[in-house]
C-alpha cells in the first residue's frame, strides 16, 4: 500500500459516507445498494416509510439523503420541507430522485431544499460521484464546525488564562491581597479623578506593632502566617467596589477609600485596628499587648491636578509615624493642607 492509499484508507476511515435511501419501491433501494455495493468508503441506508424518514436519519447520521419524489402518506417535497425545518438534519444534502426531468418540479424541488436532482435510475457513475460531491461537502462544513468550535473554546479558555494572569500578576503572593505596583495604579487614577470630580480621597496606612519580635521568636513562617491572617480578616471591611486593599511592603499595609471624608476614612481604620487586635495572634515581644496589634495613619485631601499625586501617601505615611510615637495600636489622621 502506497502513501496515497494510506492517505485514502484514513480518510475513508475517519468519514465514511452515509447515504440514507427514502424510497417506497424497495426495487430502487435493490438497485441503487447494487451500484454502491463496490464502494468500501460508501455505507448505504434504506428506509421504506417515509413517516419513519426523520427517525431514521436522527440514529443514521448520514452525509446525504436520496429522497424518492412521489410516495404515498408524505411525497418527497413535503418530506423535504421537514428535513429542511429539523434541527438535526436541515444542512444534510438532499438529493431528489424523480422518474422524469421536469423543469416546474425541478424548480419546486429546489425551493423545498433539495441540493440536486436526478432522474431514477441515475448511471452509476454519475450516482456514485454526486453521492461523494455532496456528502464531502458537508462533511466538509462539518469539520470547519468543529474546527471553529474548538478554536472558539481555545480563544475562551486563554481569555480566562489571561484574566487570571492579570489577576495573578496584580496580587501580592502571600497574602492574596492587591499589590503595591497595582495599588499605585489605581492611586494615580483615583487621584486623577478625584481632582476632576473634587470629591476626598482618603489613603489609610497600617503596619504591625512589633512585627520584626514576632519574628525573630517565632520564624519567618509563622510571620507569613500572621501576614495572611490579617490579610483575611481585614479584606472585606472596605466594603464598596472602589475601596482598595494592598499589602505595601513587608508588614505595611494600605487602603484607597476614594469619595471618603477623614471622618469616615477613620472609622474604617478603627475597624481595622479592632479586627487585627481581636485576632489574638501571639506576640509576647510587643510592648503594647501580648498579641499582635497595628498602627495606623489617616490622610484625606481634595486632590487638585497640580498637587503631586504622592503628598496624601506621604501625609498618610507621617501619620502612621505619629500614631507609632503616640504609643502603638491607634488611629491618628494627618492634618492636610488645603490645596
Amino acid at each position: 500500500m502506497d502513501q496515497q492509499d494510506i492517505e485514502k484508507f484514513a480518510e475513508e476511515t475517519a468519514h465514511p459516507l452515509m447515504v440514507l435511501l427514502i424510497d417506497d419501491q424497495e426495487i430502487i433501494a435493490t438497485s441503487v445498494r447494487h451500484q454502491l455495493a463496490s464502494e468500501k468508503d460508501i455505507n448505504f441506508h434504506y428506509c421504506q416509510d417515509p413517516t419513519e424518514a426523520i427517525t431514521a436519519a436522527e440514529k443514521i447520521g448520514p452525509t446525504v439523503i436520496l429522497l424518492d419524489l412521489i410516495m404515498p402518506k408524505i411525497d418527497g417535497l413535503t418530506l423535504c420541507r421537514f428535513f429542511r425545518t429539523h434541527p438535526s438534519t436541515r444542512d444534510i444534502p438532499i438529493v431528489m430522485l424523480s422518474s422524469e426531468e421536469e423543469p416546474v418540479t425541478k424548480a419546486q424541488a429546489f425551493e423545498c431544499g433539495a441540493n440536486d436532482y436526478l432522474v431514477k435510475l441515475p448511471d452509476k457513475i454519475e450516482l456514485i460521484a454526486r453521492l461523494r460531491y455532496h456528502s464531502k461537502a458537508y462533511i466538509s462544513g462539518l469539520q470547519r464546525d468543529d474546527a471553529y468550535r474548538a478554536l472558539r473554546a481555545s480563544q475562551m479558555r486563554l481569555e480566562e488564562l489571561n484574566i487570571e494572569l492579570l489577576k495573578l500578576a496584580n496580587l501580592d503572593g502571600l497574602t492574596g491581597l492587591i499589590n503595591r505596583r497595582f495599588f499605585e495604579k489605581r492611586y494615580a487614577e483615583e487621584w486623577l479623578r478625584a481632582a476632576r470630580k473634587k470629591y476626598a480621597l482618603s489613603v489609610i496606612m497600617f503596619d504591625i506593632d512589633w512585627f520584626k519580635r514576632l519574628n525573630d521568636q517565632f520564624g519567618h513562617l509563622e510571620g507569613d502566617e500572621c501576614l495572611k491572617r490579617i490579610a483575611s480578616a481585614v479584606r472585606e471591611i472596605p466594603t464598596r467596589p472602589a475601596d482598595v486593599i494592598a499589602r505595601y511592603g513587608g508588614e505595611e499595609f494600605v487602603v484607597l477609600l476614594p469619595e471618603t471624608d477623614v471622618h469616615g476614612a477613620r472609622l474604617i481604620a478603627e475597624r481595622i485596628r479592632t479586627e487585627v487586635e481581636d485576632l489574638h495572634i501571639p506576640n509576647p515581644g510587643s510592648t503594647v499587648r501580648p498579641f499582635v496589634t497595628i498602627s495606623a495613619g489617616v490622610a484625606t485631601a481634595v486632590p487638585d491636578s497640580e498637587s503631586p499625586s504622592t503628598s496624601l501617601i506621604r501625609f498618610a505615611d507621617e501619620a502612621l509615624y505619629r500614631a507609632k510615637e503616640g504609643g502603638r495600636n491607634c488611629v491618628c489622621a494627618a492634618t492636610v493642607p488645603a490645596a
